[in-house]
């Protein structure tokens, strides 16, 4: 871990804050989805340390599955450009669903998927994210849950990745600039 940690510049939001907002919001979405036996959908790679952790916080029946986009490559700006990489496994039709996301940044790949989950007909999707950059919104997106607000740092850790690596640290931080640029 060491060898990760030397490339963070600061710590955004420790673990043990994370901890907290992620039951925080497991607590939320428990209440707002009892007796709806929602369907979690976790936008792969990014989010699955954060739909893992979520759905333990979780006090009521659910179901779980996953779908892969890519829009960034190995850059740290998205290109605007969503592909489905994997799509879900199961139906959804007349389901409440929560897209679990790890970070909105221009909003393009969360509408892409919006709009994607509409064509299955779900009863309901509910957007939540961990880390929300409005700054850097180029599309009205609706996030019901939001863990953080962020600024328009590049940040790892907790599931978020530059180039693959990072996810596993166990907070979010600032990646040192000399990495990407």
């Amino acid at each position: 871990m060491d060898s990760l940690n030397k490339d963070i510049f600061r710590v955004l939001i420790d673990e043990r804050t994370i901890e907290k907002r992620v039951r925080e919001l497991g607590s939320i979405l428990s209440k707002e989805f009892e007796d709806k036996n929602p369907v979690l959908i976790c936008v792969l790679r990014g989010a699955v340390v954060f739909l893992t952790e979520l759905m333990k916080c979780m006090t009521i029946p659910l179901e779980i599955d996953f779908i892969a986009v890519s829009s960034y490559g190995d850059s740290t700006t998205s290109s605007g450009v969503v592909k489905i990489k994997k799509d879900l496994d199961i139906d959804i039709k007349d389901r409440h669903i929560i897209l679990v996301e790890d970070i909105i940044d221009t909003g393009f790949t969360l509408m892409f998927l919006q709009n994607h989950l509409r064509r299955l007909q779900p009863k309901s999707i509910t957007n939540c994210a961990l880390l929300d950059k409005p700054s850097l919104h180029k599309t009205e997106v609706k996030v019901e849950y939001i863990g953080f607000v962020a600024e328009e740092d590049f940040y790892v850790g907790y599931g978020l990745d530059y180039a693959e690596r990072y996810r596993n640290l166990p907070y979010i931080g600032v990646l040192k600039e000399e990495i990407y640029k």
